[in-house]
């Protein structure tokens, strides 16, 4: 397949949280930025847009994102929702899991390959462990509407063996560089298509003492932890006053 026009719509996982890169837009980089350059090497006539917008939940991602999305008539569309949704204290995962078949539906009746994901699995420690049988509903609903939809699936929740610390944001919220070069491999290999995207090699981790733990640990729920869960409680978002890094179809630098 070699496509042409390709939309990413999605939250700060598909914007390019994590992986820093002032040269571009939003000031980040990320999988989709990756998987959009594999694109571009395949053909002379390709556009890239990125709607995606840190915070948003799957039904605002659908609301301020698809007819943006559809207007640009894309041939290929990957989106990312579901995760801002079930960290939230309630959720309806089937109400959620309707929408999102909804979306999709939309998309693949333009005749636009798409592309979805899972969420990843989080583990059963931690502060996602509560919601992680959440989670595991909310993916299998994924893989449903995938299979009804005839779309690509990215399994996220099955992709083992990476230390956490090798591919997460100090933040243990979103992924760094390594962790973003390792999806955008993942989506190539879904879609069956040739790259030359290798993973980053390993980082040497520092072993840390029981106290330097609790000192990171510390360090963490002040300066992540505790802004998230005030903007939780005040209703505010990360993406507030956030725009699309990418919000027409353009060749890449």
């Amino acid at each position: 397949m070699t496509f042409h026009r390709y939309v990413a719509l999605g939250d700060s996982f598909t914007e390019g949280v994590g992986d820093p890169d002032p040269r571009r837009p939003n000031g980040l980089r990320g999988w989709a930025d990756r998987v959009a350059e594999a694109l571009a090497a395949g053909t002379d006539d390709f556009g890239y847009a990125n709607l995606a917008i840190r915070g948003r939940k799957l039904g605002a991602i659908i609301d301020e994102q698809l007819e943006p999305a559809l207007a640009l008539e894309p041939d290929l569309v990957t989106i990312h929702g579901g995760g801002n949704d079930v960290l939230r204290p309630k959720v309806d995962v089937d109400a959620l899991a309707a929408t999102y078949d909804g979306a999709i539906a939309r998309l693949t009746a333009t005749g636009a390959h798409v592309v979805m994901f899972t969420l990843y699995d989080p583990g059963p420690k931690g502060i996602y462990g509560p919601v992680r049988g959440r989670m595991a509903i909310f993916n299998e609903w994924v893989r449903e509407i995938a299979d009804d939809r005839g779309v690509t699936v990215v399994d996220l929740w099955r992709m083992r063996g990476h230390d956490p610390g090798q591919v997460m944001d100090p933040d243990r919220m979103h992924l760094n560089a390594a962790g973003h070069q390792h999806v955008a491999i993942a989506v190539l290999d879904a879609l069956g298509l040739p790259h030359e995207l290798q993973p980053h090699p390993p980082r040497e981790l520092p072993a840390l003492r029981r106290r330097q733990q609790w000192g990171e640990h510390a360090r963490w729920t002040r300066e992540f932890l505790g802004p998230w869960v005030h903007r939780r409680v005040t209703g505010r978002s990360s993406g507030d006053g956030v725009e699309p890094k990418r919000p027409g179809l353009l060749p890449l630098d």
